[in-house]
């Protein structure tokens, strides 16, 4: 199938989807009220096979260091998929599943899958990394961009982590965990019962994010939006946190979120 846009819908809510454009969301409707920020790096991008930094580039892959492009210099950032073309495999009016196929700069042959299905008052994106050859570290995150405002009071956002990862000046974790600390935040969270973060745009909309997963990095720092990114470990966890793909047990995480007018 194309790599054309696709458009999902459901209830008053409408997805749409770009798999030509790193497999994104490109924006999320609810009864006319565009949710995500709009714009070629915004949405909600996968990050997919690492999630955040890796420190300088670089993991350790078996006995080998392999080293990224620094698109974040110094360090490589958010992974490889959400630059490439997604392949369509099928879609229907509410769901879509889309695949690419890991390739260089990744040292590893694999595929990702990722499956998009919208509910009346809810979206569940899930994502799974599969290979048949060698086994290799990997990560799943996603990265949406909540619109702060929606044409009233600014968005609130609630959680209660177990932990914050202390953040270094390279911003990345130092191996500290520090009692969670008041925003503006580009941090790292410890959430062991699961990802429950709540956004509430104040007499308009509440949206709670959720996942099985049990790190969230939380990003307020820019004026129009805020970010709320559920994975599968922290930032530089291929290094600190490795979880491996293997032949016979794939990498698989999903996040839903649901929403209620308020």
């Amino acid at each position: 199938m194309s790599n054309g846009e696709i458009t999902l819908a459901a209830g008053d809510a409408e997805v749409r989807v770009l798999p030509g454009k790193g497999g994104r969301i490109g924006g999320l409707l609810v009864g006319g009220t565009e949710l995500l920020r709009q714009g070629e790096r915004f949405g909600c991008f996968p990050m997919v096979p690492w999630c955040g930094r890796i420190r300088d580039g670089q993991f350790l892959d078996g006995g080998v260091v392999r080293q990224m492009p620094l698109n974040s210099p110094p360090h490589a950032i958010h992974g490889t998929a959400r630059d490439g073309v997604w392949r369509t495999a099928r879609k229907s009016a509410d769901e879509a599943v889309l695949t690419f196929e890991l390739t260089d700069p990744w040292p590893h042959s694999g595929r990702i899958t990722q499956i998009v299905r919208l509910g009346e008052d809810s979206l569940t994106l899930s994502m799974s990394v599969e290979t048949y050859e060698d086994s290799f570290p990997a990560q799943i995150g996603w990265h949406p961009w909540f619109n702060r405002n929606l044409g009233g009071e600014d968005v609130r956002v609630d959680f209660h982590p177990a932990w914050q990862e202390e953040r270094g000046e390279d911003h990345l974790p130092t191996g500290n965990r520090i009692e969670p600390k008041p925003g503006p935040w580009d941090d790292c969270f410890g959430m062991p019962e699961g990802v429950d973060v709540t956004l509430t745009w104040p007499g308009q909309l509440e949206l709670k994010v959720a996942s099985r997963e049990q790190w969230a990095v939380v990003y307020d720092e820019q004026d129009a939006a805020v970010c709320v990114e559920p994975q599968t470990g922290p930032p530089n966890g291929l290094n600190t946190a490795q979880r491996l793909v293997t032949p016979l047990e794939p990498l698989e995480a999903s996040t839903t979120w649901t929403w209620r007018r308020l």
